[in-house]
Order: C-alpha cells, then sequence, then structure tokens
C-alpha cells in the first residue's frame, strides 16, 4: 500500500504547484525540447525554490553539466532553465539499464513574484545550480502606515 505525505497547504497554492509541474513536464517532453532522450516524471532538473523578504533562491539539481552547457533565462517572473547533458561514450557492450537521461532539456519554472533580472547571480558547484533571485521593488513586502482620526 502507497501512502502519500501530504502537507498542510493551501489547496489554491496545490492546484498551482501541480500546473506549474504539468507545464513543466510538457518543456521536458522530448518531442517539444528536441532531445533525444529525457528524464520523466517530475521534470529534469530537480528544483528547489524558496524565498526571503527580498530575494527567491533555485537550486537545480545537475550533475555532470558544465557551465558552457546551461542557459538560464528570467523574464517577469518566468525561470527557463536550458542545456545539454552530452552522451557518454558508447559502451563495448551493451546496456543492462539506463536510466540517466542525455540531450537537450527546458525547464519553464513559474516563479511566485517577478524578480529584477539585472541582478540575478548564478553558480554551478558540485552539480547543484545555485541563484539568488532578488525581487523586482514592486514585489518586496512594505509597510503601509493607517492614518486615524485620533492619529
Amino acid at each position: 500500500m502507497a501512502f502519500r505525505h501530504t502537507i498542510n497547504v493551501n489547496p489554491i497554492e496545490q492546484f498551482r504547484y501541480e500546473m506549474d509541474r504539468l507545464v513543466s513536464n510538457v518543456f521536458a517532453n522530448p518531442a517539444v525540447a528536441g532531445a533525444t532522450r529525457m528524464v520523466s516524471g517530475r521534470g529534469f532538473p530537480a528544483v528547489n525554490l524558496w524565498e526571503s523578504d527580498d530575494n527567491l533562491y533555485l537550486e537545480a539539481e545537475l550533475p555532470g553539466l558544465k557551465a558552457e552547457n546551461l542557459d538560464v533565462t528570467v523574464v517577469g517572473s518566468e525561470l527557463i532553465l536550458k542545456g545539454e547533458r552530452p552522451d557518454g561514450p558508447p559502451p563495448a557492450d551493451s546496456f543492462h539499464r539506463r536510466e540517466r537521461g542525455t540531450g537537450a532539456f527546458t525547464r519553464l519554472i513559474r516563479l511566485p513574484s517577478e524578480v529584477n533580472a539585472d541582478g540575478v547571480e548564478a553558480s554551478l558547484n558540485d552539480g547543484v545550480l545555485l541563484l539568488t533571485l532578488p525581487k523586482a521593488e514592486t514585489a518586496k513586502p512594505r509597510k503601509i502606515k493607517v492614518n486615524g482620526e485620533n492619529s
């Protein structure tokens, strides 16, 4: 029997997450991305996305990928990761299992807010891409002073 781990999440946020996942999988489709072989399931690369007051942060697992084989684009509140995982040397004998995808990939990730594209920082270390995406000024929380009759 399979159990699903559930987290108390707003149903609208859960729906948005599922729609983003489905859209990302469309771009992970080899026919759409022009890839020879792709990783199926949740989309490649696997990502974590979180935020602070001023920034969004994204980590993506990209084992074996070099920075020159990766293209990161940010437009408004959308992030596009493109790259190519090189095919390894052909084995002398036949494969028994081949699960690691190779070829071109594209992943579209909808961000929860717009970012300042000029301030984005990216680093690739040990197969993990870390993006620091500064929020656009209009997306940052602001304290609003409320005036009353007795003020």
